[in-house]
């Protein structure tokens, strides 16, 4: 009887040891369950993040690539864009030089002074006289063929003195002699508004045509170097 007793009484302890057992490993199961549906969700969402990313890293290169194309072309169209206007045809009356009809007008008017004169010493005192008068018309540059340096001029920088020999202008006797009219198609050419008659460029072109370099320098004193921009 006492064996039996004894015998069931391991059984029941067993029993009891084997739950208490088997409690504790469900328990750190269920906590490794857990862990693993976290670390799975953590999975899922590095995932989707991995995906995001992915897609704004392929905008961002589709992107990239729109703007060097643009920056590849715009160097293009402006080049383009600079030799249609380069290669306009230029004014007549920005081609032409009026030294010379300038010149020719003075000598028939000299001719008629010394005819309208009867007596012979009246011509020979009338001769020195009339002597300077080539020194105020003389514009040497200009019919020489030989370039000025129109940078000379206040408001006449690198960019503008290229556009206005592109339209055939490269003496101070044409800037002298423009018209209102010439004024009007230079200004179109180089995008200004009322700019030549603000910064005198014909009385700066009159002056320096004439040679008159002193009476230049006293008027526009900022002017006169080959770095004016």
């Amino acid at each position: 009887m006492s064996t039996f007793f004894y015998m069931l009484l391991a059984f029941v302890v067993g029993v009891l040891v084997g739950w208490f057992i088997w409690g504790r490993l469900r328990g750190e199961l269920d906590s490794l369950r857990g862990e693993l549906g976290r670390a799975k969700s953590e999975r899922d969402r590095f995932s989707a993040d991995t995906y995001r990313l992915s897609g704004e890293l392929d905008a961002c290169g589709r992107s990239r690539a729109d703007l060097e194309r643009k920056l590849r072309e715009a160097p293009t169209s402006s080049a383009k864009a600079g030799t249609d206007k380069a290669s306009a045809p230029a004014p007549a009356a920005l081609m032409s030089t009026p030294t010379p009809a300038r010149s020719s007008s003075a000598r028939p008017s000299a001719a008629k002074s010394a005819a309208a004169k009867p007596a012979a010493a009246k011509t020979a005192a009338a001769a020195p006289k009339k002597a300077p008068a080539p020194k105020k018309a003389a514009a040497p540059k200009a019919t020489t063929g030989k370039a000025d340096n129109l940078r000379r001029l206040i408001g006449i920088g690198p960019v503008n003195e290229k556009l206005l020999k592109a339209q055939g202008v490269t003496s101070y006797a044409q800037i002298a002699a423009w018209t209102d009219a010439d004024v009007k198609r230079v200004e179109e050419v180089l995008n200004f508004d009322g700019r030549i008659a603000r910064e005198k460029w014909i009385e700066q072109a009159k002056l320096l045509a004439a040679g008159d370099e002193a009476e230049f320098a006293t008027r526009f004193p900022t002017a006169g170097s080959s770095n004016n921009n």
